[in-house]
């Protein structure tokens, strides 16, 4: 089946509570933002996108590592909480926006794509990630987690998501995580010589 994910779901699932995913109380969840940022090679980033942020767990705690944050949802609610639970933070921005047609400007040397992508179409995927590879700087990280059990909204695992990743223009594929719950990607975008950035242990003089 090629259809999207409708509204109503979203806003349903809002309905009643305010964290329908729970993603602030799940060992986890808790489990695989870690693992998310351990996966980043770079220690600071400048600019972050995050689309589907829900409320906003894992904007917190990107907002640790980035400079500055953009993080959106399509669910005014989850961009009311998302606001709410990191309001102490100025360098985040939280807004309503619905990729892929809404997509911010500028470019980004961190994009995240969290529990997202299995919720598009076939046309809008493509476009979602066609975006995302033309904002990410040269060197800059596109990191991806997906769930891996079928779940009726969602058209796509994360494994029946990984080859349509890897097939995206421009992007070099990196560490991952292969988890019995979820996926877990990452891809660089190569500087302008077509080499790809140091290495942790490269950028210390480790090697």
């Amino acid at each position: 089946m090629n259809t999207p994910t409708p509204d109503s779901y979203f806003t349903r699932m809002y309905a009643d509570t305010a964290d329908p995913w729970d993603l602030a109380g799940r060992w986890y969840e808790q489990r695989k933002y870690a693992l998310t940022l351990a996966v980043l090679p770079r220690r600071r980033y400048r600019r972050a996108f995050e689309p589907g942020c829900s409320v906003g767990v894992l904007t917190r705690l990107l907002a640790d590592r980035c400079d500055r944050v953009l993080a959106t949802d399509r669910v005014p609610r989850a961009v009311a909480a998302a606001a709410e639970r990191n309001r102490d933070l100025p360098h985040v921005e939280v807004e309503h926006m619905v990729v892929p047609d809404a997509w911010p400007s500028g470019t980004f040397d961190l994009v995240v794509l969290s529990e997202l992508l299995y919720y598009f179409d076939d046309a809008q995927l493509a476009r979602i990630m066609r975006r995302t590879a033309e904002s990410l700087e040269p060197g800059g990280t596109l990191v991806t987690v997906h769930w891996n059990h079928p779940v009726p909204e969602h058209r796509l695992t994360g494994s029946e998501l990984t080859p349509l990743l890897h097939a995206e223009a421009g992007l070099v594929a990196g560490p991952g995580f292969h988890d019995p719950d979820f996926v877990l990607h990452t891809f660089t975008r190569p500087l302008p010589d077509g080499s790809l950035p140091r290495s942790a242990a490269e950028a210390e003089g480790l090697v």
